[in-house]
């Protein structure tokens, strides 16, 4: 074995270490009204997740030797390149990628999705819901928008119908897991009828990967995208998991070193597709991070995560119930299978002053807004008053949970908002 297999071996290690993965800042402190100093409940996490301690870990450990990738001789550049390429291993079997299937290194979904529609042939037609957030609805130039479906099997009769209308090369973009309410969507389903005609299928996997296990391969997905900051690795990279037909075929994404093999008069282009659209130098240490983020939670075990979720989960929503006023937000009904995400409105306040009373008073971190979703919490918020509302449109208060989160914080919010809505 050589020295840099060694090493990174060790270093891939880094995040196996801990059976229960903790979180950096987990002690924090902020102020409240008064002047007093409080534990943060953080219950904003479908934003920006916290860094994990491991993926720390593993960003220290790579620093020392951090060089330059794919293009240098010495040894820190080496040992930089077998890791980077190792993290690109680690997040393709984190989602059970296809063998061939390429991982493309991008700055978040965001950036990935916008690769993808950049990477469709010419003339492909998308058929996406309104329900999607903005990163998975604005991308695309030929599109057919399908209304918010009543139920999940409207989901897939709507897709079934739009897809079944089309001519060409087609694809449906679909969420695995909701931004505001947390419902998780018939992917499966979705993908099976995508595929009966033709098309292939783009998953929005950002709010799912941090709270459940995904396989693309049992799934039948073509292309999923997450990133790192949703999923405990908040160091600015995301990642674009799929077919890499469509990705080697296309003009790269960005010109430049990395992405050109050789440059004369003409100019030729790499033909591996993660070459091929990761011109100049790669976000290497978001990319280390990411993988120690996917590596820790694989470490740990779903089992215990999704059971403490779910307990956490049902005392938040139930505690919600029962403070008179509040109205949790859904789509498909309050026994549909959700992640750890809650939006809900307060009748007489609008968002932003629920949101800043649990933060200046409470010391509470929570969301306010339309969460980059407009017609899909436009359609949840429809006859919500909107006095008070600042441009003259409702929007909601988002509560979302993960590791490091505690009873306590559930506890804490849902008193505060009892105490809020008794100010009346």
């Amino acid at each position: 074995m050589t020295a840099v297999t060694t090493a990174t071996a060790q270093f891939h290690n880094f995040s196996q270490v801990r059976a229960v993965p903790q979180i950096v800042g987990a002690d924090l402190e902020v102020p409240v009204k008064g002047g007093n100093l409080v534990g943060y409940a953080n219950l904003d996490y479908a934003a920006s997740a916290p860094c994990l301690a491991p993926v720390s870990e593993a960003i220290s450990a790579a620093l020392p030797a951090y060089s330059s990738v794919h293009r240098g001789a010495g040894y820190a550049s080496q040992l930089t390149t077998a890791r980077y390429e190792q993290a690109r291993h680690t997040v393709r079997a984190f989602v059970g990628a296809r063998p061939g299937d390429a991982a493309v290194f991008t700055r978040n979904t965001t950036d990935a999705t916008n690769l993808l529609a950049h990477c469709l042939p010419k003339g492909t037609t998308v058929v996406v819901f309104e329900t999607e957030h903005h990163a998975s609805l604005l991308p695309w130039d030929n599109v057919v928008r399908l209304a918010a479906p009543a139920f999940p099997g409207e989901a897939v009769r709507a897709a079934d119908e739009a897809l079944s209308a089309v001519e060409g090369s087609k694809l449906l973009v679909v969420t695995a897991a909701s931004n505001v309410t947390g419902e998780l969507w018939p992917i499966a389903a979705l993908a099976h009828i995508a595929h009966r005609h033709g098309a292939r299928i783009f998953v929005d996997a950002a709010q799912l990967v941090p709270h459940r296990p995904l396989n693309i391969t049992a799934l039948d997905l073509d292309y999923v995208a997450f990133s790192g900051h949703k999923i405990y690795a908040p160091f600015g990279a995301g990642v674009l998991v799929g077919r890499s037909d469509w990705l080697t075929e296309a003009e790269p994404y960005l010109r430049g070193g990395g992405a050109s093999k050789a440059v004369g008069p003409d100019v030729e282009w790499c033909a591996d597709a993660e070459q091929r659209h990761e011109a100049g130098t790669p976000n290497v240490l978001g990319a280390i991070a990411l993988a120690a983020a996917c590596d820790a939670l694989s470490a740990t075990g779903w089992t215990p995560l999704l059971a403490e979720e779910e307990r956490l989960l049902a005392r938040l929503r139930a505690g919600l119930a029962g403070v008179e006023g509040v109205r949790e937000l859904g789509l498909w009904g309050p026994e549909h299978p959700r992640v750890g995400i809650v939006s809900f409105v307060v009748e007489g306040r609008t968002a932003r002053e629920v949101a800043e009373a649990l933060s200046a008073e409470y010391g509470i971190g929570v969301r306010d807004g339309k969460f980059c979703a407009h017609p899909f919490v436009n359609h949840l918020l429809d006859g919500v008053s909107t006095t008070g509302c600042e441009d003259g449109t409702a929007s909601a208060v988002r509560a979302s949970i993960g590791i490091g989160t505690t009873e306590e914080h559930v506890d804490r919010l849902i008193t505060a908002l009892r105490e809020l809505a008794s100010r009346r």
